[in-house]
């Protein structure tokens, strides 16, 4: 019996085929959603009014009131993370109207018979709400640069920022697919969306620590993935910032949410089409 030496190498190389399959797959849609935000970059921008407005206003007034204890940090340095993840929030709860869109022009039919997994064609969606994350990002900090936040430069605390955003981006895009793929029109989508922003963002510490919530609002919280969004980048992204979990165990919680929700999103995206 002969062995040939390039056989085990060859097949570590076949199993890595489809991995790369997936990404290949998954950055082209990406780059196709991209393309739309740079041929129309006004809704981008129009979402970032609101999360200034919450931080030149609602961050100024209550900064002045002393109820919520943030210890040593000002309240604008306690709730500039937690407006950036409501940025993120909005900008991706609404990312499934436009794929109730693709399907009313016929977009969806197309995409589901190219070569592409239906897992890599929400993922790619994914991936490109989290760049459209990082754009809203750039406009908060430099807000809070404005403001004289105490926002933390070091290449290690953006890059957490960085990850935080990508996968909270990932999190909320895939379930606003998978509600798109439940209710199937627009109107219905407007309406749960509408209902389903303000619960996510005031049942989470965003502007408010867990510790001055009620018991039944504090269960709720633990169970938001706004909440570890913002605990992960309250930790990175500002100075004297405090991670309850620490951002690695925040970190892991998004990832595995994103998983869940992606395969989900996955597992419906054909019913647009019925």
């Amino acid at each position: 019996m002969t062995f040939n030496r390039h056989e085990t190498p060859r097949a570590a190389w076949g199993s890595f085929i489809p991995v790369m399959s997936f990404a290949g797959n998954s950055l082209a849609v990406a780059e196709v959603e991209l393309r739309k935000v740079l041929r129309d970059p006004v809704e981008l921008f129009s979402r970032a009014v609101q999360p200034v407005l919450w931080l030149v206003i609602f961050g100024q007034v209550f900064s002045r009131v002393r109820g919520i204890l943030t210890g040593d940090q000002s309240y604008l340095d306690y709730m500039s993370p937690g407006i950036l993840a409501q940025s993120v929030l909005f900008s991706a709860i609404f990312y499934g109207i436009a794929v109730i869109w693709e399907r009313d022009l016929g977009i969806i039919h197309k995409l589901l018979v190219s070569p592409a997994s239906r897992g890599a064609l929400v993922f790619g969606k994914a991936v490109a709400a989290g760049f459209r994350g990082i754009v809203q990002a750039a406009i908060i900090y430099l807000i809070a640069a404005a403001l004289h936040i105490s926002i933390r430069w070091e290449p290690p605390a953006m890059l957490g920022v960085l990850c935080a955003i990508m996968a909270g981006s990932a999190i909320f895009s895939s379930f606003s697919l998978i509600i798109a793929c439940l209710v199937k029109t627009r109107e219905r989508f407007m309406g749960i969306g509408q209902v389903l922003t303000m619960p996510l963002f005031f049942a989470s510490n965003a502007i408010y620590p867990l510790s001055v919530m009620p018991t039944w609002l504090r269960l709720l919280a633990r169970v938001n993935p706004l909440t570890y969004v913002v605990d992960g980048l309250r930790g990175a992204m500002v100075e004297g910032g405090h991670s309850v979990l620490g951002l690695g165990p925040d970190l892991a919680f998004q990832a595995a949410a994103v998983v869940v929700l992606t395969a989900l999103a996955a597992r419906l995206y054909p019913s647009l089409v019925r």
